[in-house]
């Protein structure tokens, strides 16, 4: 006997165990023979992750797909594996040696910290993977990997190398998102915009030849800046080539004050005549955009900064060339020398002011770029890192998709994907960490570069290039016996390098870019480079599922590697996956943005524990529409948590009436009209949820699944056939229990991918199966019975219709008022008769009569092609409910109108946060909808 509720918290992890034991999860499990395979990667959690929100909707979709396909007897393989976040990870682990007062990393050197890091990696790492059991993927966990782990590390050596022979790897000196608390690049995805109050600083640069004088305008040029400790590094001033005020002086010069610098005035469409004096300072190794106008104008790269984003100016060749020595130069090499960026700009500022330079401060609010992780402002920095040529390898992967071999679902998210590789730059490929896939590059006492895939490579390398190879002066080294490898660089080795007999190598120091491993996920996690069967056989994967922030991060660069890698048997290469589904955000109820500092972010194990890991990921699989945000409130999750309750509840009344499960019911042989009623529906909506899933729309498929279960089989179905349990042929009877048994099968069968636990364990105490219902067969159902469901669904839309009018305008419960139907056809007379008793109880009506016109008094409603009057004088006082109704309707309008004045009002649309204004528009939706509720009630009661 079921119990009387259902325990989520006792039944799921117990569920879950039992799917592992049984192997449920593995590659494989469940397929039929010659089946065609379903593959499919996990985006990657972060190692120090734990489940957010996002990782909750994501996550579901995925199962919700692979429990779909596994049922349809499919080949499934869902990959899953960590990624080991660079910089994230490096911090837990030195956070955690401050905290126990340690010593630095610096302290014990590489090798004691990356065993650091490897020991918390094996405790603590990895607590994600336990909350995503929690939520239900049915991942096959016994295929885990992990981007550091050696078959990995060994295919990202692999490309790493190869790209670089191929020319599409190199190091340059360009700028680079500069995080001066972790000292090291950062990637985009790493940089947020904060909002702050800071200051434009406008300052006067003199114009070269003239005097310069504070009150002649015509002796100085006007330029404005944000920052103002780089202008120290300013190489020229920009003007519009069109701006009639300055053209007389492009291609003469100013002097850069405080330094002495001469640079140039140039011509650049960079610069907005609309803005301020309509000229701007270029700093080419402190502004990404100046940094463009260098390249154009070959101006000199200065940088001012050092690693720590403290001011470097002595012994700084770049910054020092062309300036005359002198005591001013030293005063002010002096003043700032070492000082960190911000006390340096108080004192730029300061010596702008006492020259007479500073024109006016103003304040401004601005977006100023933060690194996420160590929480000060990034800085623009010249660096030397490594780079991949991404221009060259994004153009297949633009073919790929507009040939169609590679879908955006939506396909709005196509136009995004383009914008972003038809403008891709150099991907910077390092970063200054320790934690990570250590670049395979070694440097020679004079510089040279060694890429190869480990030391004994290295050193071939190096030998035979010192030995053999010759410059002006013939062999570099042919005295030469050995390379070793060492941690640094003996100074001056090649002064006498004709004579040496040993060189020493040294690895480069930085590791990759975590995005690096990321992006060989879908073929490195299968045994590639090996030639495995596992590749053969799941690669190319069927679909990918992520979100949209990550497009051009992790989708465009698996989309380049597996085209550059990956080929057929006839070398043509291949994509990664056929179609990939864009998700979007979960928000918190208002629209706003889940954020800690908002204090509104939602936690999935909290709802979990509340709620279920059923009732969450129905929740946000029926809110994933395609291309909208889902606007999540914790009464959603308890509402679909009801939703599973009424599904226990109709097994617990299909097990009191001697329902039969898994019988051999047949729906083409049932002669009860109700039975071949509820087995077309059912049939009809496995066909409605098997077309979504395969078109992805969740939503769809789950609300099908909705109506029919709690509407369609709860609410009607089970109702109307309680007078044939209770007083039917013995026939009916066994064959309405029949028919109970075998529609709660498939509603648990077609559930299952949205709610696995509970629909697993009601499969398995309401029968007696051979296998668990993971396993089982997906509906494939065929029986429909169009007059059965014809009929059926009339009598409910007309018991439906009959209970909205007596809502509407109020009518007692318990009033019992006839019905008169007028205009009906011969079968809806014929219906009436046959389910009259149905209709008066189920209707609270006394009596059901045909008639040739509505009863005086009566209220009117359609149902298909007839009448159907409710006279209610006397039941209920027909003026009191007009002057009521009119009250609410003239108070919706009134809504309606405010909300009108507030959606008009330009200043408070272009002020209110997107979150407010879309709250408006639902509030104005809904005003709208009671008004023509009312009205059409008023209509009603006009006669």
């Amino acid at each position: 006997m079921l119990d009387k509720n259902y325990d989520a918290a006792a039944v799921e992890p117990r569920i879950y165990d039992a799917w592992q034991q049984a192997g449920a999860f593995k590659a494989g499990a469940g397929a039929k023979e010659g089946a065609e395979p379903f593959s499919i990667v996990i985006p990657p959690p972060n190692v120090t992750g734990s489940l957010h929100m996002g990782h909750a909707l994501n996550n579901t979709l995925q199962d919700v797909l692979v429990r779909f396909e596994r049922m349809r007897g499919r080949d499934v393989h869902w990959q899953v594996g960590l990624d080991h976040a660079g910089i994230a990870t490096q911090m837990v682990v030195e956070r955690q040696m401050m905290e126990r007062q340690e010593p630095g990393r610096r302290a014990i050197g590489r090798e004691k910290f990356l065993e650091k890091v490897w020991t918390w990696k094996g405790e603590s790492g990895g607590t994600i993977i336990g909350q995503l059991k929690r939520l239900g993927a049915s991942a096959d966990w016994s295929r885990e990997r992990f981007t550091m782990d050696e078959g990995l590390s060994r295919a990202v050596v692999k490309v790493f190398v190869e790209l670089h022979r191929a020319g599409l790897i190199y190091k340059d000196k360009r700028l680079v998102n500069w995080d001066p608390a972790l000292i090291t690049a950062i990637s985009d995805l790493e940089v947020v915009q904060i909002e702050t109050k800071g200051h434009l600083w406008h300052f006067r640069y003199p114009i070269e030849g003239r005097a310069f004088d504070p009150a002649d305008e015509a002796s100085y040029i006007v330029v404005a800046t944000t920052r103002p400790e780089t202008m120290l590094g300013d190489t020229a001033v920009a003007v519009h080539p069109d701006d009639e005020r300055w053209q007389a002086l492009i291609g003469k010069h100013v002097i850069l004050p405080l330094v002495g610098r001469r640079i140039p005035i140039v011509a650049d469409t960079y610069s907005d005549p609309e803005k301020g004096s309509g000229a701007v300072k270029i700093t080419p190794a402190h502004d990404f955009n100046d940094f463009e106008v260098g390249k154009r104008h070959s101006l000199p790269m200065i940088s001012v900064l050092d690693r720590e984003a403290n001011i470097a100016l002595a012994g700084n060749a770049e910054f020092l060339e062309g300036l005359p020595k002198g005591e001013a130069l030293a005063a002010l090499i002096d003043a700032l020398e070492g000082h960190d960026r911000f006390t340096a700009r108080r004192s730029v500022v300061a010596m702008m002011e006492e020259g007479g330079y500073l024109a006016k401060v103003e304040d401004h609010m601005h977006m100023v770029p933060h690194g996420d992780r160590g929480n000060v402002p990034i800085e623009p920095f010249l660096t030397d890192q490594w780079y991949v040529d991404a221009k060259t390898l994004a153009a297949p992967a633009i073919a790929s998709v507009r040939e169609g071999r590679t879908n955006f679902v939506p396909k709005n998210w196509e136009k995004t994907y383009y914008e972003w590789m038809e403008n891709i730059q150099p991907w910077c490929i390092s970063r200054q960490l320790w934690w990570g896939h250590q670049i395979p590059a070694w440097y020679g006492p004079d510089g040279a570069t060694f890429v190869a895939a480990n030391e004994d490579e290295a050193r071939d390398e190096a030998y035979r290039y010192y030995k053999f190879a010759t410059d002006d002066a013939g062999p570099i080294a042919p005295n030469l016996e050995r390379i070793v490898i060492g941690t640094a660089a003996v100074p001056g080795e090649l002064d006498d390098a004709a004579t040496a007999l040993e060189l020493t190598l040294v690895r480069d120091e930085d590791v990759l870019d975590t995005w690096f491993s990321s992006a060989l996920w879908p073929f490195s996690t299968l045994g590639w480079p090996d030639e495995t069967a596992e590749l053969a056989r799941y690669y190319p994967t069927s679909v990918l599922i992520t979100g949209f922030d990550i497009i051009f991060f992790w989708v465009a660069r698996m989309m380049m590697m597996g085209l550059h890698f990956m080929k057929d048997e006839n070398g043509t290469p291949v994509e990664p996956f056929k179609d990939v589904y864009i998700h979007a955000l979960v928000r918190d109820e208002r629209g706003a943005k889940m954020s800690k500092s908002k204090g509104n972010v939602i936690d999935p194990l909290g709802l979990i524990d509340q709620y279920g890991a059923d009732a969450l990921r129905f929740t946000l699989a029926a809110m994933a529409a395609q291309g909208r945000d889902i606007k999540l409130a914790t009464s959603r999750v308890e509402g679909y948590r009801n939703f599973a309750t009424k599904l226990w509840n109709a097994a617990r009344f299909a097990e009191m009436n001697g329902a039969v499960h898994g019988g051999d019911f047949d729906p083409s042989a049932a002669q009860e009209k109700l039975n071949r009623w509820i087995a077309t529906e059912t049939t009809r909506t496995a066909r409605a949820v098997t077309e979504a899933l395969e078109a992805y729309r969740f939503n769809d498929a789950a609300n099908a699944l909705y109506r029919f279960v709690w509407n369609t089989y709860c609410d009607w179905y089970l109702e109307l056939v309680k007078p044939v349990l209770n007083e039917g042929s013995d026939a009916a009877k066994a064959e309405t229990r029949a028919a109970i048994g075998w529609t709660f099968d498939r509603i648990v069968t077609l559930l299952h991918p949205f709610m696995p636990f509970i629909t697993e364990e009601l499969w398995g105490r309401t029968g007696s199966r051979n296998e668990m219902l993971v396993l089982t067969d997906w509906p494939r159902l065929s029986f429909e019975d169009e007059a059965a469901a014809s009929e059926i669904n009339w009598l409910v839309d007309l018991i439906t219709a009959v209970r909205s009018v007596r809502s509407e305008i109020n009518v007692p419960p318990g009033a019992m008022v006839p019905l008169a139907v007028v205009g009906a056809a011969p079968a809806t007379v014929e219906r009436l008769a046959t389910h009259d008793a149905l209709i008066k109880r189920l209707a609270r009506a006394a009596e059901v009569a045909v008639a040739d016109a509505a009863p005086k008094g009566a209220v009117q409603t359609v149902v298909g092609e007839a009448t159907i009057a409710l006279p209610l004088a006397g039941v209920i006082d027909l003026d009191a409910e007009r002057a009521r109704l009119t009250k609410e309707r003239d108070k919706a309008e009134k809504e309606i109108a405010k909300i009108n004045a507030k959606l008009g009002n330009e200043q408070f649309v272009s002020k209110a946060p997107e979150e407010v204004i879309e709250e408006q528009r639902e509030r104005l939706a809904e005003a709208e909808a009671l008004v023509a509720k009312f009205a059409a009630a008023l209509e009603r009661l006009k006669g």
